[in-house]
């Protein structure tokens, strides 16, 4: 995982400027390995990001038919469901770029047996995502990995059922290995009332059974002001 870096941008330049990050990125490693795995997250603070991604000027740039599109948590509902991390990620980005549908690799949280359908997913990743694209709650969740959750302590097991604080409570989510793993590692997380948690998770004694989002404290952060107001130093 990349050495951590702080990027704060204003609310209305945010969305273009990680996009921007995404798209280099996403480039860069079509060049080096000849196609690339990227792992989506739910939640307010991307949707706008991967509209930017999608725009033609970045989206133009990658070559969409080689890459495979991944997700880190979904909840228990059908993918056309309005709380539905990959409907939340079609209408924003992946409907509007050239990836091939065989190459949208959807978590199932419709189907009866959701541990059946977490160890299908377990299978269906590759041993490391190349880019990881991570969200962060007021509550320092990342993916639905939440405070005291035991799903953090899980060292085997890559995808799990969990249980949220907040209705629809029953969803899929990477572990803890799949973060580890990840070659590239980018948290979005903006307004205020997220600042604590921020502060919290960026600070290397924080305990991430407290604060999961620690998880990818190394990771490249994106935070517009005031998601950055509770930093102890200054950034860039």
């Amino acid at each position: 995982m990349a050495s951590r870096h702080i990027v704060v941008e204003g609310p209305e330049a945010f969305p273009r400027r990680a996009a921007a990050w995404l798209a280099e990125t996403l480039s860069d490693v079509l060049k080096a390995r000849g196609q690339c795995a990227i792992a989506l997250s739910g939640g307010t603070t991307p949707r706008p990001v991967y509209a930017a991604l999608a725009a033609p000027d970045l989206a133009g740039g990658i070559d969409w038919s080689r890459v495979h599109v991944y997700f880190g948590d979904e909840r228990a509902v059908p993918p056309d469901h309005v709380d539905s991390n990959f409907r939340m990620a079609m209408e924003s980005l992946l409907s509007r770029v050239a990836v091939p549908a065989a190459q949208i690799h959807r978590m199932e949280g419709e189907r009866p047996d959701l541990d059946a359908a977490a160890a299908a997913y377990d299978r269906l990743l590759p041993g490391a995502l190349d880019v990881l694209v991570l969200g962060m709650g007021a509550d320092g969740h990342t993916a639905s990995l939440f405070p005291g959750s035991p799903a953090l302590a899980e060292r085997r097991r890559r995808v799990v059922v969990v249980d949220g604080p907040k209705p629809p409570t029953r969803r899929m989510t990477i572990t803890p290995p799949v973060i580890a793993a990840a070659r590239q590692v980018v948290v979005l997380a903006a307004g205020r009332e997220k600042a604590v948690a921020v502060a919290r998770a960026l600070d290397d004694h924080t305990p991430e059974s407290e604060v999961p989002a620690a998880l990818a404290r190394r990771a490249v952060w994106f935070l517009d002001p005031a998601a950055a107001a509770q930093l102890a130093r200054p950034v860039p």
